[in-house]
């Protein structure tokens, strides 16, 4: 894929690539990798989709023969040996660099990140790419919804705060960071399962808005990434009634998940890296390997579990079958929903 067009819709990842000495040979065919690898980035920089990159790319290139990664993460094109090699393109929530992704050449050099929003947007009308366009390789977060309140609200447990909703139907304030969004359907999600109904307050600038209404009083709780609000957790301002998770959070291991309190909900808002869906299979079990044997690294874990998210290690079929389910979950999910 030309540099020019991944310039235009994407954040890339540049991958240097150094050529071992004395190990070709004439008639031989090409190594993977022997050029540039861009790695489309279709979230602003400093959120969890930034993240998850960033720490990818700085770790796995040791395990990726011969290639060394250099995240580039900037609002601007960046000019390399004369060659554009990559800009932030978060538009659209991310669609612009989803289908950039998808149609891309499948020759293992142009890869990307999608989000959960891939198995939300094509039931919102916002987009038409779904999981089936892309070849998985690995998802280093899925970042579970949990509950969170103030550290002095009159309720220490999900079946203590879904009562207090009961008693107050209709008041009891919960922010989101927009209509239709992944928190905003957790906690329709939340009213369903406990037959409640709150009233939803949209913060569209995210976690830091929310974080001050929280404390602030202007709200009763959120349903959100739990990383998002590590400090103020860790500072006694927050608490954490319960995560939407398989298991519980390695990082706060004394919060119980809703489905060990007998409640079937699993939300999480994943981040996967993806080649497109024709990608030759040879390529991309050398990604998935590379990828697998750097989210199992102890140095991986540690660079996640310092900013407040529990590191995954969801490698291949697994993270395709994520993405899928996922889809699938979210047609039913979707149908009720208010998205403006």
């Amino acid at each position: 894929m030309e540099c020019k067009k991944v310039a235009a819709l994407v954040l890339a990842g540049a991958m240097a690539v150094t050529t071992m000495a004395g190990c070709g040979s004439a008639g031989g065919s090409a190594k993977y990798p022997s050029k540039d690898i861009s790695v489309i980035i279709p979230k602003a920089a400093g959120g969890g989709t930034d993240t998850a990159a960033r720490g990818l790319m700085q770790y796995m290139k040791e395990n990726l023969d011969d290639a060394s990664f250099r995240a580039l993460f900037m609002n601007q094109p960046i000019e390399r040996e004369g060659q554009l090699v990559g800009t932030n393109k978060p538009d659209g929530g991310g669609v612009t660099g989803m289908v950039e992704t998808s149609a891309a050449k499948a020759d293992g050099y142009t890869l990307g990140m999608v989000t959960v929003e891939l198995a939300m947007f094509p039931w919102q009308d916002k987009c038409q790419v779904t999981p089936e366009d892309y070849a998985a390789i690995c998802a280093p977060i899925a970042a579970p919804a949990a509950l969170i309140v103030p550290a002095d609200a009159p309720y220490d447990s999900v079946d203590d705060f879904a009562a207090y909703c009961k008693e107050n139907p209709g008041t009891v304030q919960v922010g989101n960071s927009g209509m239709g969004a992944i928190w905003h359907v957790a906690a329709v999600s939340f009213e369903k399962e406990f037959g409640v109904e709150l009233k939803h307050i949209p913060y569209p600038n995210g976690s830091a808005d929310i974080a001050a209404a929280l404390t602030g009083g202007h709200i009763d709780a959120t349903i959100a990434d739990p990383s998002s609000y590590k400090s103020q957790v860790d500072a006694g301002e927050m608490k954490i009634l319960g995560v939407m998770s398989e298991e519980r959070s390695s990082i706060y291991p004394d919060v119980p998940t809703f489905k060990e309190l007998g409640h079937d909900l699993v939300i999480r808002a994943w981040a996967s890296l993806v080649a497109p869906k024709d990608t030759p299979e040879e390529i991309l079990t050398q990604l998935r390997d590379a990828a697998k044997t750097t989210c199992e690294s102890d140095e991986f874990k540690e660079y996640f579990e310092k900013q407040g998210i529990d590191p995954q290690c969801i490698i291949g079929d697994d993270c395709q079958k994520m993405m899928e389910d996922d889809y699938a979950m979210y047609e039913d999910l979707l149908k009720d929903i208010e998205t403006e």
